[in-house]
């Protein structure tokens, strides 16, 4: 029986969309859920600002009757424009192991793409640089966290039976925290600080994060330090707005390290972290209620996991060859050790983006998942 697409229109067309990655991965051990809350206001561009600049289409495809796949089509303008190019991106794409099924999904979002002006598809991405990006192609025995996607090892090959060639990939870093803070960043501290004139700000509550502005200030920074990398397009203030209300005040300020000039503090570095809560979305299924929520609260604030994600380090470009990740780690370093922490993971790193990939090496750093966008022209 042939592969039919369907277009998602209704409520219960995007719960079978959110649903169907769930129940793809129900009894796999390495995947981690998506908060269906979070998927929820991801499609809808009232509370997604992201979403705001997009063109999106959800799709899901069904073989023999039942749902076999799912894909989001998306062209984000601002990225577009940002670096002059015409792409379609697909997105939250899942599929049995079935190329028919995998090859009418790809259609419906090349089809979208050229019937919108686009002249290359590629993907896996997000709407924004926000959301999780990436198809795994190694390290498919490793638990993932829970700002990356997971996915069959099936998955690439589809793709490259398909025609999709790599466009770039993306490392993952696994490291130990050790026992003591590395000398290499204690002997350096007190010079950093005293040739850039700058000093470590932790954050003291709500009340730094909004009224005193460091809400704004980091993601300022991100916005301005991340411009260069891979299809990065510059979030607008209500991007900024709903990261601040919706995301900071989630932390554990303790994780979070500021580095700010002395006389005019401007923020210059900042490394933000989190205890990891893979386990606790795998016991709550992506849904916060009516227990996820304690899974969650527990992982974070009162009893977390062995290991930390190191979500983003972000430094402005004028400041990138002064030491300032010395001062980061070097706070950081202290606070692992201290709450008990026996190893870290990095978020996604582009693989030419030698001097975040080389900056771990005090830390025993070891690749152990790799992560690929791919192409095509249409």
């Amino acid at each position: 029986m042939s592969v039919t697409i369907k277009e998602v229109k209704t409520k219960k067309d995007l719960s079978d969309f959110i649903e169907f990655n769930y129940q793809l991965y129900k009894d796999d051990k390495y995947s981690v859920p998506d908060l269906k809350m979070d998927l929820e206001k991801t499609f809808d561009k009232n509370k997604n600002a992201g979403a705001e600049f997009s063109d999106i289409q959800l799709y899901l495809a069904y073989k023999d009757g039942k749902l076999a796949g799912r894909v989001a089509a998306i062209i984000n303008h601002r990225a577009n424009e940002t670096w002059n190019v015409k792409n379609v991106r697909f997105g939250w794409i899942d599929f049995i192991d079935d190329i028919e099924v995998t090859k009418a999904l790809l259609d419906m979002v090349e089809k979208f793409g050229r019937d919108h002006g686009m002249t290359q598809i590629q993907g896996p991405l997000g709407i924004t640089d926000m959301d999780n990006e990436g198809m795994l192609i190694d390290g498919f025995d490793e638990i993932g966290t829970f700002g990356s996607l997971y996915n069959y090892p099936y998955y690439p090959q589809h793709l490259e039976q398909l025609g999709y060639v790599k466009e770039t990939d993306w490392h993952e870093l696994k490291m130990d925290v050790p026992a003591e803070v590395p000398e290499r960043y204690t002997r350096t501290v007190d010079l950093v600080m005293k040739r850039s004139h700058v000093h470590v700000k932790k954050l003291n509550g709500k009340k730094d994060i909004f009224q005193n502005g460091y809400g704004q200030k980091i993601f300022d920074l991100v916005n301005e330090s991340y411009a260069p990398l891979f299809g990065y397009s510059k979030m607008t203030q209500r991007q900024i707005d709903q990261l601040i209300k919706e995301y900071l005040p989630m932390l554990d300020l303790r994780m979070i390290s500021l580095v700010e000039t002395d006389d005019t503090h401007e923020l210059v570095g900042c490394g933000i972290s989190m205890p990891s809560i893979v386990r606790a979305m795998q016991k709550s299924g992506g849904k916060l209620f009516p227990f996820g929520w304690f899974h969650l609260i527990k992982s974070l604030f009162i009893k977390h996991e062995e290991n930390v994600e190191l979500l983003l380090i972000a430094v402005r470009p004028d400041y990138q060859a002064k030491g300032i990740t010395s001062l980061i780690f070097n706070d950081l370093t202290q606070v692992y050790i201290n709450m008990g922490f026996k190893w870290a993971e990095t978020n996604i790193i582009l693989e030419d983006n030698l001097k975040n990939l080389t900056q771990w090496s005090a830390f025993n750093p070891r690749v152990h998942k790799r992560r690929r966008c791919f192409k095509k022209e249409l």
